[in-house]
């Protein structure tokens, strides 16, 4: 995406990780916040980086140039305006209509600049629920995650991270993209719009699919799956937890056979996977009769030549010491005294992903960035600053 420009003026998670997956791809990405303050997350710490600004806020602006903008001053809003007429790509996640006061809303983005792709991200749409807040949190409650995420009978709960944002911020991307590729054949930008909840829905696969062909609300099952067994953690010696998920039949004769009980494959109870689901109770009862002679580690060391899925349940401290003993070089530094970065997930043979810089510090290129934009429209983006 090298020699696209894209002007983020979104805050907090969803939109900003957005940017920072372009920025990866090579895009230009110039950081858009309020004087003063600046994002939201720029103070959601502890824990907090060595300058003061919170771990959160490195997490999804990282690459990114920082340009601090008062919209209520009118030569800010007029360089806001310069900034979107200029660039390739706008994301903002402000309150659907607020952006009209300041000529920064779609329909006058597009009037200025047809060639933009105007990305705006909400929480549950432009129409009847524009205005309700988007918080990850209450997205995850009211949109049916916390409901199937928990032991039954438990209170629900939501995931271990802000991750509706992150499948939105996903979303966003595609969106996007597709938008790029559309203006590559035509020269026209468009809309694209994302929202927590639908990225949310989206994402649900076959639990919703589940519901849509049965009505019935499927509810939580701990780390069991509703399909297929089995497909949980299973306790080992001392009740240590190992990740199992057997998703066919040979799969589960391989795993019978490591575990010195090959009759298991062909006991009617447990032949099939439907079986294995059925008569779930049982098939746990004597598997972890049968983990309970080792431990997590030792099982996995013996079952993973076997092609049985499974793996201990981690810290995440010991999920990127796995990823660096894979050589996948899960993280990336940026500079002495900087937090380093998880780096990007993608790898493409051709155009591999860029490499990282710090987050930029509240309206730490503000000074060139302004004169560049009080400049010729033709003048290019300086290259340093």
């Amino acid at each position: 995406m090298e020699g696209i420009l894209v002007a983020d003026f979104s805050r907090v998670l969803a939109g900003p990780l957005a940017a920072a997956t372009l920025a990866d791809l090579g895009a230009e990405v110039i950081k858009v916040e309020r004087p003063g303050t600046g994002d939201d997350t720029r103070s959601w710490g502890p824990p907090f980086a060595a300058e003061g600004t919170a771990a959160y806020f490195d997490a999804a602006n990282r690459s990114k140039r920082g340009l601090a903008l008062d919209l209520g001053d009118p030569d800010d809003a007029a360089a806001a305006r310069e900034l979107a007429r200029r660039a390739d790509v706008l994301i903002e996640n402000f309150r659907p209509g607020s952006l009209a006061a300041y000529g920064l809303d779609h329909a006058a983005t597009r009037a200025a600049h047809p060639g933009l792709v105007h990305c705006t991200i909400t929480g549950f749409g432009s129409g009847a629920g524009a205005a309700l807040p988007g918080y990850d949190f209450v997205v995850q409650a009211v949109g049916g995650l916390m409901s199937i995420t928990g032991e039954p009978g438990g209170p629900p709960l939501k995931a271990g991270v802000a991750l509706v944002d992150v499948l939105t911020a996903k979303d966003a991307v595609t969106g996007i993209l597709a938008a790029l590729r559309h203006r590559d054949r035509t020269g026209q930008g468009q809309l694209v719009e994302v929202n927590l909840l639908s990225s949310l829905l989206g994402s649900l696969v076959n639990q919703a699919s589940g519901y849509l062909a049965t009505g019935h609300d499927p509810g939580s099952m701990g780390n069991r799956h509703p399909s297929i067994a089995p497909y949980e953690t299973l306790a080992c010696r001392d009740g240590q937890p190992l990740a199992v998920a057997v998703g066919n039949d040979r799969q589960f004769r391989s795993l019978a056979q490591v575990l010195g009980a090959p009759e298991l494959a062909e006991d009617v109870r447990f032949a099939r996977n439907q079986d294995r689901v059925q008569n779930r109770p049982e098939l746990i009862k004597v598997l972890e009769n049968l983990l309970a002679a080792d431990t997590p580690q030792a099982w996995t060391e013996r079952l993973t030549p076997a092609a049985v899925p499974c793996g201990p349940v981690n810290s995440l401290s010991e999920a990127l010491e796995l990823a660096d003993r894979l050589g996948l070089d899960p993280v990336a530094s940026v500079g002495e005294g900087r937090i380093p970065q998880v780096t990007s997930p993608l790898r493409l043979s051709a155009t591999p992903v860029t490499q990282p810089s710090a987050p930029p510090r509240l309206d730490e290129h503000g000074a060139p960035l302004r004169t560049w934009l009080s400049g010729p429209a033709d003048q290019p983006l300086p290259l340093h600053m």
